[in-house]
């Protein structure tokens, strides 16, 4: 006679805790990182922001012959911004202050950059010189 033996497919209890250690490990690494990332992004992108209002400044001083001092405002800039003659500050706003055009920015005088308003050393340290 043979004694029949049976065995159900399936993972045992310490096996399930394993894997689920080993997914909290690799959360545990992965999601700091991640947001580093996201920090590091928005300032990028801000910056570019900043180079291109100040470009966009630049260019309507040479081109209406404005004084040192002369102050544009986004309406004077407006055509400097992206492509044709109609340009569009739709896309130019900081990614901390959602969106908008020129949120969360001061364009301010020719002599100086132009601004985020969110500026902050540690946390978004978007400023051109």
């Amino acid at each position: 006679m043979k004694m029949q033996t049976s065995r159900k497919a399936g993972f045992t209890l310490v096996e399930i805790m394993i894997v689920v250690a080993i997914i909290g490990l690799l959360a545990a690494i992965a999601i700091p990182n991640f947001v580093k990332a996201r920090k590091t992004s928005q300032t990028n992108a801000c910056l570019n922001n900043l180079r291109q209002i100040d470009g966009a400044k630049q260019q309507w001083a040479l081109e209406s012959g404005a004084a040192a001092g002369a102050s544009p405002g986004s309406a004077e800039i407006t055509p400097y911004l992206g492509r044709g003659s109609a340009g569009s500050v739709a896309s130019v706003y900081c990614p901390l202050s959602g969106a908008g055009a020129l949120n969360g920015y001061t364009i301010n005088n020719l002599n100086t950059a132009p601004a985020c308003d969110n500026y902050s050393a540690a946390d978004h340290p978007a400023k051109i010189q």
